[in-house]
């Protein structure tokens, strides 16, 4: 038994309360498939980015963090899950069959974010 999505809101409710939506992406048949739509994927992936719909993208590493099996998780900025649903649907990943995904709204509350800008070298990073 769950708790009520207003009871998680009520508890939380002086964070930050963001809502994004998590989707979880893994390969349907051999990895050689994902491999064949990586470069049209990223691109899209990099269309999102500049739409402002992008919040995180990347692989999932094999739990002993030695491998790479074709997973991964992208995470958007959707109005809804049904929203979001359409945004994975448009991924060549997903419409090539290379990639099944599932989509979970998930809530951000808690973290931080720390970006470093050296402006003598005109770069930065991200701690």
């Amino acid at each position: 038994m769950g708790i009520p999505v207003e009871g998680v809101m009520q508890a939380s409710s002086a964070m930050l309360q963001k809502q994004l939506y998590a989707i979880f992406t893994r390969p349907t048949g051999a990895i050689e498939a994902v491999l064949a739509n990586m470069e049209e994927h990223l691109a899209f992936q990099v269309s999102l980015e500049k739409d402002g719909v992008l919040y995180a993208a990347g692989p999932m590493w094999s739990d002993d963090e030695k491998t790479w099996e074709g997973e991964g998780l992208v995470v958007v900025r959707a109005g809804s899950r049904g929203e979001a649903i359409a945004i994975a649907e448009r991924d060549p990943m997903h419409r090539s069959g290379a990639r099944e995904f599932t989509v979970r709204p998930w809530m951000i509350n808690e973290g931080t974010v720390t970006v470093r800008l050296d402006m003598s070298s005109q770069t930065f990073s991200i701690l």
